[in-house]
């Protein structure tokens, strides 16, 4: 039997997005972004042009009144050396009003007209000139006006009329600055925008187009991003999944393959045995029969074996689970497999304290993996060895520790024991099918413990379980999480490696 290569249609796989552009996503975050930044520098604009607008208006209205206040005073000045309006020289005013580009009239204390600019310079306040208003420019342009007082009294006033376009000159060239900056403040933020989506978008579209890869069939596709962020964090859980993935794959394929070599053995001695017996080679002689027995056994074991692992693998999804005393149950496990460690020569001592060991399990699962580690120790100790059983605690923690003082497992195997159908250099030499330790792992891995082999003190293997105590178990935690409170009744014999 061997293991079938995985299909994957090319149909089925979308096309890889290019690593250079931005892809759907980053064009949507880049219209989004893009939308928001536009919003942001036209509010801005307009919000500049406004003020700008009326802080010119009011410097202009500011600088009209102060050449209106400039010209009341010279007027003031010519009432007051000529004792009137008739015969008062109004040039100086006249002129400080045509500095300012503006049309002047002057008023007496009844309103009356008694002088304005012709446009020529001509002065109708001289002595012997007739006297009338007269006004130049745009009668439309703003004004500003002040009164000519002459020692504490109002002898008159003053208005000036500007031209219309003075003010909206300057006003253009300031709305034309602000729209340039307006531009500029766009492109500038137009190109960040594009920037920042880029680095947003870079490591989605490399894990999605490894993910397509992945799919298709390469096992060799890693996105390999090193990133900071929530987005570096997807791309290196991504690879550890891939990574993940590819070792469950292999582990698939080495379990097809060793499940096929443990089976070819006693199927070709079975096979061969009956060929004889079918064609007269040879007689069905009671050891020839016990033989190919024997073989049916091995048959039965490893299907057995594969049976439990398949068990233990789907056991967390129906433990049931009560509170039971850890030391109890050890020295159950242990009086379950006496019979057999004694008759393979093991001195055997349990180590159990007094006082009750609660943890909250399934009895007869944790029987189970407890009797498979003492029947791996059964199974690769030398006769004479000893097997010591001991239990411990910490506030959230129980220990269960099977030692031996066998052969021991080499440095380079330790980290393989646990693996399914995995049989190191002793497991090889007694006929192990190398999957009663992969029951454990699986087992306590159900309870949300932990099972560890390393070498013993004593120079043998030391496997130990951790296993959270009741009194320690945490809401939400990963032995609730793989519970189900009712399951159908199992029997209550403890399973055998």
């Amino acid at each position: 039997m061997t293991p079938e290569p995985s299909q994957h249609p090319a149909a089925q796989v979308p096309p890889a997005q290019p690593t250079g552009g931005l892809g759907p996503l980053g064009r949507r975050l880049f219209a989004a972004f893009a939308l928001v930044a536009l919003a942001s520098v036209a509010l801005l604009t307009a919000a500049a042009l406004v003020g700008t607008g009326r802080g010119l208006s009011s410097a202009h209205q500011a600088d009209r009144q102060h050449t209106a206040s400039r010209v009341a005073a010279a007027a003031a000045d010519a009432y007051r050396a000529a004792d009137g309006w008739t015969a008062a020289d109004l040039s100086a005013a006249q002129t400080l009003s045509d500095g300012g580009g503006a049309t002047l009239t002057v008023r007496d204390a009844n309103g009356h007209a008694v002088l304005g600019t012709n446009g020529s310079g001509t002065d109708h306040g001289m002595p012997g000139q007739e006297h009338g208003p007269h006004t130049r420019g745009n009668a439309s342009g703003p004004t500003a006006s002040a009164s000519v007082v002459v020692d504490g009294s109002t002898a008159g006033s003053i208005q000036l009329r500007f031209p219309a376009g003075a003010a909206s000159a300057g006003l253009s060239v300031a709305w034309g600055w602000v729209s340039v900056a307006a531009l500029g403040a766009l492109a500038l933020a137009l190109a960040v925008t594009w920037f920042v989506t880029r680095r947003l978008t870079t490591p989605v579209v490399r894990v999605a187009a490894t993910a397509r890869a992945l799919a298709a069939g390469d096992r060799s596709a890693r996105a390999r991003i090193d990133a900071p962020g929530e987005l570096g964090d997807l791309a290196r859980a991504f690879d550890a999944m891939a990574d993940d993935v590819t070792r469950t794959e292999q582990a698939r394929h080495r379990l097809a393959a060793d499940i096929a070599h443990e089976l070819r053995t006693p199927l070709a001695a079975l096979q061969a045995g009956l060929e004889e017996l079918r064609d007269g080679y040879a007689d069905p002689a009671p050891d020839r029969l016990a033989a190919l027995h024997d073989q049916t056994l091995r048959l039965g074991r490893v299907v057995g074996d594969l049976g439990e692992l398949a068990e233990a693998e789907s056991a967390r999804l129906s433990l049931h689970l009560t509170e039971v005393d850890l030391s109890t149950l050890v020295r159950a496990a242990v009086a379950d497999r006496d019979a057999e460690l004694r008759a393979a020569g093991l001195t055997v001592h349990t180590r159990t304290g007094a006082a009750p060991l609660p943890v909250h399990a399934d009895a007869d699962r944790l029987h189970q993996a407890l009797g498979n580690l003492l029947s791996n120790a059964a199974r690769h100790c030398r006769p004479g060895d000893t097997v010591t059983v001991t239990t411990s605690s910490t506030a959230a923690e129980a220990f269960v520790e099977v030692a031996d003082t066998g052969p021991g497992i080499p440095a380079d195997e330790l980290p393989h024991v646990f693996d399914r159908l995995w049989r190191g250099t002793r497991g090889r030499a007694t006929g192990g099918s190398g999957i009663g330790l992969a029951v454990v792992k699986e087992l306590v891995t159900a309870h949300g413990g932990t099972v560890t082999a390393d070498s013993s003190p004593s120079g043998g293997t030391r496997m130990t379980l951790r296993l959270p105590r009741a009194g320690a178990r945490r809401s939400g935690s990963a032995l609730e999480s793989r519970a189900t409170p009712d399951v159908a009744s199992r029997a209550n014999t403890p399973r055998g490696i």
